[in-house]
C-alpha cells in the first residue's frame, strides 16, 4: 500500500477498535489506538501469512504481547479478510471467538495466549530459536509490546538471550504510547533509555515516530536487512490516538470511549479497506514427525538407580526415536541430566541458563511451531516460571516439564534447593498431568508416555539412587498405579509416590512381622489419580495413609482425598507430610525428621491400628 492507503488503514482499524469495544462494553480501545498505524503498515505490507493456512510452514508469526490491545489484532483479521464485522462486534460476548485477550485455543491464528503481560517477547524468543535452529524455513518473528510491560524481568531474560542467540530473525516493536494503567511509565517517552537496554544485549535498535507510515514502513524494512542481531523498533505514539477526548490522557485504559459516536465521526468513520496480505513462500516442514520404537534403558530389579539419571537416558533414547523432540535446560543439565540428551542430539538441545521464565517460554514458542519440548530445571525453580505454566495452559500448549532434585530428600543442601510445593503448583493447573515415579525404568516408561499426552506434563525426579522395584517391561499408565504389597487382611493402605514408596514397603515389611499386614500403594499418577484402586482399598482396609515428601497442602494427600470428592462415605485419613521448616541434614536424617521415612510410617500404622482396636 501507498502512504495514503496506509493512513487510511491506520485509521480503520482505529475505528473497528472502538466500535468492537463499545458494543461489549468494555475492552482497551486507547491501547489499540496508539499502535494502529503500526499494525496497519505490518499487516499490508511487511507480513507474510495465509490466513487459510495458519500451520503453514513459512509463515511469519505475530505476536501480540500486550495482549489488552486485542481489539486492534481482532480488526486486523477483518481487513485481512479472516472475520466479518458482524463477528468483529461479539467481541468479549459469551460464545464469541474474540476473548478480551486472545487465545489460540479460539483462534488458529494467535500463537499463545498473552495478557498476562511480559510473556510475548520470551515466548516469541522459543519460536525465532525454533525457526532459526530446527525448522529453518525463513519465517520472521513480529512481537508487538507495550511499553509498560517493559518493566517485567521477563522481558529481559528474553533481551538477553536474544542477543545470545543472534536472533535476526525477530523483530520486536514497542509501543512506546508512555501511558500505563494508572498513569505514566517508567520512562514515559524516553526512547533513549529503552534503546541503551536494548543496546546492552546485542539488539539493533530503531527509533521512530509510531504514527509515520513512511518512517514505520522503512524501519520495518531495514529490521528485515538486519542480520547477526535481533531488532527492537522503538516507536513514539499516543494512546488514543486521533480523537482529542482521549489522546495522550491519563484515567481511560481499559475503558471504551465515553462518546464512541462521536470518536467514530473524528476519525472519519468507518471504512471497508481490504488488505491483502502477502503470501509466505514455498516451503516444507523440517520437522521429522517418524516415530520409531523407543530403545528405553533397562535396570534390572535390585540395583538401586536415580530417577533423574533414569530421566536423562530415557530422552535421549526418545530423542533418537522421534525427531521432534527438543531439550531445553537452565544450566543445570549436569544435574537434571538432560545432558544426556544435549550429547546425542546437539542441534536439539537449547541452553537457556539461569533465567527459568525463558526457560519455559522457549518451550511453549517451541511447541506452537509442533516440537516436543521437555523443559527441566530443579522441581524448586519452576515456581519462578509459574505464570509461564498457567499461560501455557490457557494456550492449550503442549509440554514437558520435569523437576529434578525435589524434596527434602535431596539432603544437605536445605531448602532453598528442596522442591515441596510443585506438586500442589502443577496439579492447580487447568488439565494438568502430575507424575512421580519411584524407580527407573517407571520413569523411563513415564518419559516416553509424557510425549504422547495433552496440555502441561509435569515429571518429578529424585535425586538419590533407589531399589529398582518394577521390571523393564512393566507398563505405567496414566492415570494407574501399582499395588505392590495387599492381603485379604489388610488393616489399612499406605499411599506413597516417588521416594516414599520404599519407606513404606520398608515400613509394610517391619509391620508383617509385627502381625499387621498393611497394603502399600505406589501411587505414581498423581494426577489424574486412580480413584478407582483408592476407592477399593479404603472399602477393604478401612484406612488410607498418604506418606509425602512434600509439603501436607497439594499433593498426594489433597490427590487422594478428591478420589472420595463425589459424595460417597470419606474413609478415614491421614496424612503424612513435611510440615517443618527443614534445614541441612543427611537425606535419610532428613526422612526421619519429617516422619515421612519407614519408622515414621510404622509408627503411624501401629498408633492407626491399635485406634481402630479401641473403636
Amino acid at each position: 500500500m501507498n502512504t495514503a492507503e496506509l493512513v487510511e488503514l491506520g485509521q480503520q482499524l482505529r475505528v473497528d477498535s472502538v466500535r468492537a469495544a463499545a458494543a461489549a462494553g468494555s475492552g482497551h480501545p486507547t491501547s489499540s489506538m496508539s499502535a494502529a498505524d503500526l499494525m496497519a503498515v505490518l499487516l499490508a505490507n511487511h507480513l507474510r501469512y495465509d490466513f487459510e493456512r495458519p500451520e503453514h510452514p513459512a509463515n511469519d508469526r505475530f505476536v501480540l504481547s500486550k495482549g489488552h490491545a486485542s481489539p486492534l489484532l481482532y480488526a486486523a483479521y477483518k481487513a485481512a479478510g479472516a472475520v466479518e464485522d458482524g463477528e468483529l462486534l461479539t467481541f468479549r460476548k459469551l460464545g464469541s471467538r474474540l476473548e478480551g485477550h486472545p487465545t489460540p485455543r479460539r483462534l488458529p491464528w494467535v500463537e499463545t495466549a498473552t495478557g498476562s503481560l511480559g510473556q510475548g517477547l520470551p515466548v516469541g524468543v522459543g519460536i525465532a530459536l525454533a525457526g532459526k535452529r530446527l525448522d529453518r524455513t525463513g519465517y520472521r518473528v513480529w512481537v508487538l509490546c507495550g511499553d509498560s510491560e517493559l518493566a517485567e524481568g521477563s522481558v529481559w531474560e528474553a533481551a538477553e538471550h536474544a542477543g545470545h542467540e543472534h536472533l535476526d530473525n525477530l523483530i520486536a516493536v514497542v509501543d512506546v504510547n508512555r501511558l500505563g494503567q494508572r498513569g505514566p511509565t517508567r520512562h514515559g517517552h524516553d526512547l533513549d533509555a529503552y534503546a541503551r537496554r536494548f543496546q546492552a544485549f546485542g539488539w539493533h535498535t530503531v527509533q521512530i515516530d509510531g504514527h509515520d507510515v513512511d518512517k514505520i514502513d522503512r524501519a520495518y524494512g531495514e529490521a528485515l536487512s538486519t542480520t547477526g542481531q535481533p531488532t527492537v523498533i522503538l516507536a513514539r505514539t499516543l494512546k488514543g490516538k486521533g480523537v482529542a477526548a482521549v489522546e495522550d490522557r491519563e484515567g481511560l485504559h481499559g475503558k471504551p470511549l465515553p462518546e464512541a459516536e462521536e470518536a467514530i465521526a473524528e476519525l472519519g468513520g468507518p471504512r471497508e479497506l481490504h488488505v491483502r496480505v502477502s503470501e509466505p513462500p514455498a516451503a516444507a516442514a523440517m520437522r521429522s514427525a517418524t516415530t520409531e520404537a523407543v530403545q528405553l534403558p533397562r535396570y534390572d530389579q535390585g540395583d538401586e538407580a536415580a530417577t533423574r539419571d533414569a530421566f536423562g537416558k530415557a530422552l535421549a533414547a526418545l530423542g533418537s526415536a522421534r525427531g521432534d523432540v527438543v531439550a531445553l535446560d537452565g544450566e543445570v543439565g549436569d544435574s537434571t541430566r538432560t545432558e544426556e540428551f544435549a550429547k546425542a542430539h546437539p542441534d536439539r538441545f537449547f541452553e537457556c541458563y539461569i533465567a527459568e521464565q525463558q526457560l519455559v517460554a522457549a518451550a511453549v514458542g517451541m511447541a506452537t511451531r509442533g516440537w516436543v519440548p521437555y523443559a527441566s530445571t530443579f522441581a524448586a525453580f519452576l515456581s519462578r516460571a509459574h505464570d509461564f505454566v498457567r499461560m501455557a495452559s490457557i494456550s492449550g500448549s503442549g509440554l514437558n516439564l520435569v523437576g529434578s532434585h525435589a524434596g527434602v530428600a535431596i539432603g544437605q543442601d536445605g531448602p532453598s534447593q528442596m522442591g515441596l510445593e510443585d506438586l500442589a503448583m502443577f496439579r492447580a493447573v487447568y488439565g494438568s498431568t502430575v507424575l512421580y515415579p519411584c524407580d527407573a525404568n517407571q520413569t523411563a516408561r513415564l518419559v516416553a508416555a509424557m510425549a504422547g499426552l495433552d496440555g502441561i506434563r509435569y515429571l518429578r525426579t529424585s535425586r538419590g539412587k533407589t531399589p529398582v522395584i518394577y521390571g523393564p517391561g512393566e507398563e505405567f499408565p496414566v492415570g494407574g498405579s501399582k499395588t505392590l504389597r495387599s492381603g485379604e487382611d489388610d488393616r489399612l493402605t499406605v499411599v506413597a509416590a516417588g521416594v516414599t514408596v520404599h519407606e513404606a514397603l520398608a515400613a509394610a515389611d517391619r509391620l508383617a512381622e509385627e502381625g499387621i499386614p498393611v497394603r502399600v500403594i505406589d501411587l505414581y499418577s498423581v494426577k489424574p489419580v486412580d480413584a478407582e484402586t483408592l476407592r477399593r482399598a479404603a472399602e477393604e482396609t478401612g484406612c488410607l495413609l498418604t506418606v509425602e515428601d512434600h509439603h501436607a497442602e497439594g499433593g498426594i494427600g489433597d490427590a487422594v482425598a478428591e478420589a472420595f470428592g463425589d459424595g460417597r462415605p470419606v474413609p478415614r485419613l491421614v496424612r503424612l507430610a513435611v510440615r517443618t521448616m527443614p534445614g541441612s541434614a543427611a537425606p535419610d536424617e532428613q526422612l526421619h525428621a519429617a516422619g515421612i521415612d519407614a519408622v515414621g510410617i510404622a509408627a503411624a500404622a501401629r498408633l492407626l491400628v491399635e485406634e481402630a482396636v479401641v473403636r
